[in-house]
């Protein structure tokens, strides 16, 4: 097999903030899908990976769910519904997108979907079933045979909204019975529109005198009873409606009355010949509902008995009245806010048998997430785990999901986080939190490699910056990457950052302040267990004050950086809580602890922020780019502007955070800045369409900040481009620097010769212009070394565009007049490869050639990390040889 060119390593996301975006797959080895963006996710648990990315959607997914298979294999179909309107039928083959169908008609977005496996005909295969809820207030019913969809109907809900549903088949409507009547009815010769169930027949014959079936008309009885589907439809009216599938037509037959406020979720689960349906409200109830056969007596009936109320609903099946009751089997009170979903442990094969627990698992807005099964010996539903978060700025869950045999359970959070648990395998009632996949719930603006490139910082407009860096673990070949630090929780929305060192960066969000945070001791020490390197050289270097966390004031935004003194004076148990006076404001949450792997949800919304060192105060207006010159003395940034005074560059000294100097030339926003390789120039892209270049000024005594001079520009006149310049980026041996626009266009411009000493030099393009097909939102340039001689022959240039494609070239210069043939295409990501919305920034790694440590695996492959407004950050590598 031929080893890709390109491929995705690693995909940090998270599930969209919205309810029912998220669904386990039965079966064994289940994936996770979900809902990010525009794109569904499948992740495996067990091997902390995502397996791909299911692009098909313009906007964002609201609601995703497998279609389960009777037998307990792992489903390969699933279904998504999105703010596009529409509704996509995936299939899955081998872990990979096979083919995808798309429903089109509601008029709104699609906020629930459910479906399941239909037979039509005796001897037919499988069609599949679906039904949507859109904010059209309609709710659609679609057949899929094979790669035909027919819409079979559409029911119209006035001025309600459906906000959950669920498909299920009546109980004892399933069977086929080519040469005898069906086990479970027996016809009346009494009464021919009366369906008994046997057993009960027979219970009822007098004592000692066995009831035969000769008495009965069995030749209008169907040889096949084909499934009969049941929809019930969670509204906006506290009711419950149920439908059940009459000739292709879903009937309403029953609304179901109880809840005080909208219902959140609803789902069906079949126990013996009894249908249950659990459902859950805004007024923090669960209700449990039982729905079977209902059969007339034939004996009579002791009206004294006190007994439930039954809502009933009768039916015809093949001519046959069937009667069907429905009564409320239990009330769940535990959770104190909205409960937001309900979900029965699904059924699954254990040596052979098919196993259906009786547990329910919930979850709700006030943080927690119980799992209910009823006593053994009381039949009383009871609370048996309940788990959830703690602390952090988190407002409850959205969604929860038993994995295929119910030993994990997942919880999706407020903030899009995602909670695993798992059963302890001695103690049935200990449930331990697992490692699971993290990332932003917003689109992502920025993200740096360290300068070791040993991990990646990213910031977003979620208003948090991460830190992702891979976990080694000791005997394991298989290295994966997960969040391990989360240095800034922001109150404003964050838009760039620079590395200063390799555990120093400045941020820059929509406020006139730039913020400088240091990595704290406690970073440090977990870093290097959790990615397997030695401390000691790293701390040893460190003053002897470094700080070991940090926390946030109440009412405040600055990290306050919290030392071993402030440690050791908090109050150490609870009988000093209780002494203390309770006026007294305990500001500390930082808990110091040695990680070896990489920590959950709740260590990384309290335990792993970055102490604020520095503010850096300048700009008039939001900040907006920022960039480091590569000594790490010098740093760059600009903020919003539509004015010229206020869209000058400010250029910082980063030992004294004094401001050097003020760069004013263009007239709008500045997008991008990047220093040369050299640091002998600075160059500046903007919203104006033309760029900068800057350069240094030797000075007399190393000891003055260096000051930098207008070395060439583009105007009206010169300029190439059309439209605004988003991205800018350095050939690695400072001579060529390329430029990328939205009018579709990447130019390379130089040379850049550093001992020119001129007033105003002229840099024009070195290259043919190079239209790429879509508008360019990011460039990034790493050398194609050439193994053999080790010389720089080529660049190869990798280019974000704002549809989320990242298309590879290679430029390398022809001398020739005009320049042609000087682009080479080389490779663009697939469609699951692809982020599905404007890519922001490309980074590679090792930009400046260094090959990897482990010699074979670096020299093959190059690698650059990607992140876009889709909330997703990925890792790619490219086959070195096939460029």
């Amino acid at each position: 097999m031929v080893a890709p060119v390109l491929e995705v390593t690693h995909v940090f996301c998270c599930p969209n903030r919205v309810r029912g975006a998220l669904s386990w797959s039965s079966g064994p080895g289940g994936l996770l899908a979900f809902g990010t963006s525009c794109s569904v996710v499948l992740y495996d648990p067990q091997e902390r990976v995502v397996i791909t990315n299911l692009n098909g959607h313009t906007a964002r997914v609201n609601c995703v769910q497998w279609i389960c298979k009777q037998d307990g294999s792992p489903s390969t179909e699933l279904v998504s519904g999105g703010s596009d309107n529409q509704v996509i039928h995936w299939e899955i083959e081998n872990n990979q997108l096979l083919k995808a169908v798309h429903l089109q008609g509601h008029e709104g977005p699609v906020y629930a979907v459910h479906a399941l496996y239909q037979k039509r005909a005796p001897g037919v295969g499988l069609h599949t079933l679906i039904v949507s809820a859109a904010s059209d207030s309609t709710v659609r019913v679609w057949s899929k045979n094979g790669s035909e969809v027919t819409c079979l109907q559409t029911l119209n809900f006035g001025n309600g909204f459906t906000l959950a549903l669920c498909l299920s088949c009546l109980p004892d409507t399933d069977g086929e019975y080519p040469a005898k009547a069906p086990a479970s009815f027996a016809l009346c010769s009494r009464n021919c529109t009366s369906v008994f169930s046997c057993d009960e027949l027979c219970a009822g014959a007098p004592r000692g005198e066995g009831l035969t079936h000769t008495g009965f008309i069995l030749e209008n009885l169907p040889l096949f009873i084909l499934p009969v589907p049941i929809l019930a439809c969670g509204d906006d009216d506290c009711k419950i409606h149920l439908f059940v599938q009459q000739n292709d037509q879903f009937q309403k037959v029953l609304f179901l009355c109880g809840h005080e406020d909208w219902i959140r979720g609803v789902e069906w689960a079949t126990f013996g010949q009894d249908l249950f349906l659990a459902s859950c409200s805004q007024d923090c109830l669960i209700r449990i509902w039982k729905l079977y056969v209902k059969s007339t007596s034939l004996g009579t009936q002791d009206d004294d008995n006190i007994k439930l109320k039954e809502n009933t609903f009768t039916i015809e099946i093949e001519g046959i009245t069937v009667a069907f009751a429905v009564t409320l089997e239990t009330v769940l009170a535990g959770h104190e806010n909205w409960v937001n979903a309900v979900h029965w442990q699904p059924s699954f094969y254990k040596d052979g048998l098919l196993q259906q627990p009786m547990r329910l698992l919930s979850a709700s807005m006030d943080k927690t997430m119980i799992l209910w099964a009823p006593d053994e010996e009381s039949g009383v539903w009871l609370e048996q785990v309940r788990v959830g978060e703690v602390g952090g700025n988190t407002l409850g869950f959205y969604d929860c999901q038993f994995n295929e045999d119910g030993s994990m359970i997942i919880a999706h959070a407020f903030h899009g986080a995602l909670h695993l648990w798992k059963q302890n395998t001695a103690n049935l009632r200990e449930w331990t939190p697992e490692i699971v996949i993290s990332g932003h719930f917003d689109g992502v603006q920025d993200l740096m490699w360290d300068p070791e490139g040993e991990f990646i910082i990213t910031v977003g407009t979620d208003q948090t910056t991460r830190l992702f860096a891979p976990w080694k673990r000791k005997g394991q070949s298989q290295v994966t990457w997960h969040e391990i630090a989360r240095p800034q929780i922001h109150g404003y929305d964050l838009k760039c950052l620079a590395m200063i060192s390799r555990f120093q960066f400045v941020s820059g969000a929509d406020e006139k302040v730039l913020r400088v945070f240091s990595a704290p001791r406690n970073f440090v020490e977990n870093f290097y267990a959790i990615t397997g390197q030695s401390v000691n050289l790293v701390l040893c270097n460190q003053d002897g004050d470094l700080p070991e966390g940090a926390t946030v004031p109440a009412l405040g935004l600055s990290n306050k950086a919290v030392f071993q003194g402030d440690l050791a004076s908090q109050p150490s148990n609870e009988e000093e809580l209780l002494t203390s006076n309770g006026f007294e404001y305990q500001p500390v949450a930082f808990q110091p602890s040695i990680l070896t792997e990489p920590p959950t949800e709740d260590h990384l919304l309290q335990n792993t922020l970055w102490p604020e060192v520095q503010k850096l105060y300048g700009h008039g207006y939001e900040i907006f780019c920022v960039a480091c010159s590569n000594s790490k003395t010098l740093l760059a940034s600009a903020c919003k502007a539509a004015k010229k005074e206020h869209a000058a560059i400010i250029l910082w000294n980063t030992t004294s955070w004094k401001q050097v100097q003020n760069l004013v030339f263009h007239s709008l926003t500045v997008t991008q800045m990047a220093f040369s390789p050299n640091d002998k120039f600075l160059l500046a892209v903007s919203r104006d369409r033309t760029w900068s270049l800057w350069k240094r000024q030797d000075t007399v005594s190393p000891e003055l900040d260096p000051i930098f001079s207008l070395f060439a520009f583009t105007n009206k006149i010169t300029a190439v481009h059309s439209r605004i310049i988003w991205s800018c980026d350095w050939s690695p041996d400072s001579k060529y620097f390329f430029t990328g626009s939205r009018d579709k266009k990447v130019v390379a411009w130089g040379e850049c010769d550093s001992s020119d000493d001129s007033v105003e030099h002229s840099i024009g393009p070195c290259s043919s212009v190079l239209d790429v097909g879509g508008a360019v939102t990011a460039v990034s340039v790493c050398p194609m070394l050439n193994l053999a001689q080790r010389s720089v022959f080529g660049y190869v240039v990798a280019v974000g565009l704002e549809c989320g494609k990242i298309c590879l070239y290679t430029w390398k210069k022809t001398d020739q007049v005009p320049e042609i043939n000087d682009w080479t295409h080389c490779v663009e990501t697939s469609q699951s490869q692809s982020h599905t919305l404007a890519i922001k920034k490309l980074c590679w790694k090792n930009c400046n050639g260094k090959t990897e440590q482990n010699g074979t695996e670096g020299a093959e492959w190059l690698h650059f990390a990607s992140c876009g407004e889709d909330h997703t950050v990925k890792m790619h590598r490219v086959n070195r040889c096939a460029l």
